[in-house]
């Protein structure tokens, strides 16, 4: 077999495999493979091994398996602005939380080398460097406070070295390297989820129970206001204006005549509220139990109201 045939087999080897990967996984992470080496991803590839399968290769070959393969799920096309950049795909069929918590842990340190791009603030610690008088130097070049301590050098304070973003120089690189500081992690980076036609962060992977539960209620309360703002009845706002009626109805009953079951007890507070104040006055401050000895009645605070029985009305006849 000729070269050019060798080529063309192992390209259409690789359609075949990813057209099956895309067919059998509906889950999919699409993953930064930036100074991740071959040892590294072999590790990651055996931590994955029977919950994903890992599949790199060029954008181009990529992008053009998916297209050709988009006649048969035209979900896929929402991948091609993805195929960009050093990336991979890891594909899931189970739980995507489970295969992210294994690519977030398989995660090596690193030095930093100088003309990389710090993915996290470094910060050199103050304090003994064990580095003799005459390497005072790479601080001076930095300028780094330092002191010499029992002949050798010493940081006096926390020094920020690099932001996030920040080019590293030769400088930092190699005072790091002199610190034996191994200021960063590599390892698969999530950049996107696919699941099952859908694109979403992969911090959604990260929201809790109460984090949905208290984002479905800020949803329902704008609903709600929403309603009552364009006087449009909704299942949400609903509650709310029946008890503005309610409490309509109410008003009117004590400005007139007009009275019914729930009102009656309001008119007579308001009419005698000391006949009320009386009825409190007159409870037993204690109790003598059979010993002889009075018990003390401890004093209960009343049961507060939240916000919304005030709104529903629920403390009006207290």
């Amino acid at each position: 077999m000729s070269g050019g045939d060798s080529t063309t087999a192992k390209k259409q080897a690789y359609f075949t495999k990813l057209i099956k990967l895309l067919d059998e996984y509906p889950k999919i992470f699409i993953v930064g493979v930036d100074n991740v080496g071959s040892n590294h991803m072999q590790k990651i590839r055996h931590a994955l091994r029977g919950k994903g399968i890992i599949l790199m290769g060029k954008n181009t070959m990529i992008r053009k398996a998916i297209r050709g393969h988009s006649q048969n799920n035209p979900n896929l096309e929402a991948l091609l602005p993805l195929v960009r950049g050093n990336i991979g795909f890891v594909f899931v069929k189970d739980d995507l939380a489970s295969v992210k918590k294994i690519l977030v842990e398989n995660k090596v340190a690193a030095v930093a080398k100088a003309g990389v791009i710090a993915p996290v603030d470094v910060v050199v610690p103050k304090g003994n460097t064990g580095m003799e008088p005459t390497q005072t130097g790479f601080f001076q070049a930095l300028n780094i406070q330092t002191k010499i301590t029992k002949g050798q050098v010493e940081i006096v304070n926390d020094v920020p070295l690099l932001k996030e973003g920040q080019k590293v120089g030769v400088s930092e690189a190699n005072l790091l390297l002199k610190l034996d500081i191994k200021p960063f992690q590599y390892g698969l980076v999530i950049k996107t989820v696919y699941d099952n036609g859908s694109i979403y962060d992969a911090k959604i992977l990260e929201m809790t129970d109460d984090d949905l539960l208290a984002k479905f209620h800020r949803g329902v309360k704008v609903i709600a206001s929403i309603g009552l703002a364009i006087g449009y009845p909704t299942i949400a706002s609903l509650p709310h204006s029946i008890i503005r009626g309610y409490k309509n109805v109410l008003a009117i009953a004590l400005a007139t005549d007009y009275t019914f079951p729930q009102a009656d007890q309001l008119k007579k507070y308001l009419a005698n509220p000391s006949a009320f104040a009386a009825t409190i006055s007159n409870a037993p401050a204690e109790t003598k139990p059979t010993g002889g000895k009075p018990a003390v009645v401890e004093d209960k605070e009343p049961e507060k109201k939240s916000e919304e029985d005030e709104e529903m009305g629920f403390g009006l006849f207290d």
